[in-house]
C-alpha cells in the first residue's frame, strides 16, 4: 500500500486502475470499524469487480486500522475527523469528485462526506446502515471494554465478543480499536440525511440487526433508494452478489 500525510496522521490506501476503458469517476471505498481495505474490499472481490466494471478504485484504511498510523487517544477519532482523511486523500490525488462507497462505520464517514463537501461527492453508497445511522452508536462501553481485556476468554458479553473476536481476526491494534469507538459520536439527524443532494443508495442485509431498515433511512433522503440484501446479515453481506449488482446498476444511472 501507498502512504501520505493527513494532517500528521500516516494513512495507508491503494489507487487501483481500471480493466479496459475507463469510466468518468474514479470511485472511493471506505472501509467498517476493526476492518481494512484487505478484509472489507479484496477479499470479498469489490475491488476486482469494479476495475472490471471500469472504475478507478481508491481506498484507504482508517486511522487505528490495518496498516494506517494507530492512534490510543480517543480525540484522534469520531467519523468527522475521519472524513477528512478521505477528504484529503481525494486532495492528494487530484480527484475533484468521486463515487463513494462505505460499510458500515464506512458509511457513516461517508455521509458526514457528503455533508460538508457536496461537490465532491457524485453518488453516496451507505452499506451496513440503514435507519440506525441517524440513531447513533449505543452500548460502546461494553465492546471497549471488550477490546481492552487481556483475553477474549474475559468477554462475557456475547454482541461484544464477537466485535474482539472479529478485531483479532483482522489482527487489529486492539487500544487503536478501543479508543476508535470510545470517541464522541457525532450525531447526525434526520434533518441532516434530509439535505444530502447527491444519488444516495442504503444496501442492508435483510438480517442485518446491527444497520437498522435501509427503507427507513432512505425514505428521510429525498434521492435515496433501499436495497434489501436478502438473508445475509451484517458481516455477510458485504460480497453478496445482490449487493455489488445493485451497486453496479446504481453507479451507471449516476
Amino acid at each position: 500500500m501507498q502512504t501520505f500525510d493527513s494532517d500528521g496522521v500516516e494513512i495507508a490506501f491503494i489507487d487501483e486502475p481500471p480493466v479496459g476503458p475507463a469510466k468518468a469517476l474514479p470511485i472511493l471505498l471506505i472501509h467498517g470499524f476493526a476492518s481494512h481495505v484487505g478484509m472489507n474490499w479484496i477479499s470479498p472481490g469489490w475491488v476486482t469487480t469494479l476495475t472490471e466494471a471500469g472504475y478507478r478504485v481508491v481506498a484507504f484504511d482508517n486511522r487505528g486500522h490495518g496498516q494506517s498510523e494507530k492512534l490510543h487517544n480517543k480525540a484522534a477519532y469520531g467519523a468527522p475527523l475521519m472524513a477528512e482523511d478521505a477528504r484529503r486523500l481525494l486532495d492528494h490525488l487530484g480527484i475533484e469528485t468521486a463515487f463513494v462507497m462505505g460499510y458500515s462505520m464506512g458509511a457513516r464517514i461517508t455521509a458526514f462526506l457528503a455533508l460538508k463537501y457536496p461537490a465532491r461527492v457524485r453518488a453516496a453508497v451507505f452499506g451496513g446502515l440503514g435507519i440506525n445511522m441517524v440513531r447513533g452508536m449505543a452500548g460502546t462501553g461494553p465492546i471497549a471494554h471488550a477490546l481492552e481485556a487481556p483475553s477474549i476468554d474475559d468477554v462475557v458479553n456475547p454482541t461484544a465478543r464477537t466485535f474482539r473476536a472479529f478485531a483479532e481476526q483482522t489482527k487489529s491494534d486492539l487500544k487503536a480499536l478501543a479508543a476508535c469507538i470510545r470517541s464522541s459520536r457525532d450525531p447526525i439527524s434526520r434533518d441532516d440525511v434530509a439535505r444530502l443532494a447527491c444519488p444516495v443508495l442504503v444496501a442492508v442485509g435483510s438480517n442485518d440487526v446491527i444497520a437498522g431498515s435501509p427503507t427507513g433511512l432512505a425514505e428521510l433522503i429525498p434521492t435515496a433508494r433501499a436495497l434489501v440484501i436478502p438473508d445475509r446479515e451484517h458481516m455477510k453481506a458485504v460480497g453478496d452478489k445482490v449487493f455489488k449488482d445493485g451497486v453496479l446498476e446504481f453507479l451507471e444511472r449516476a
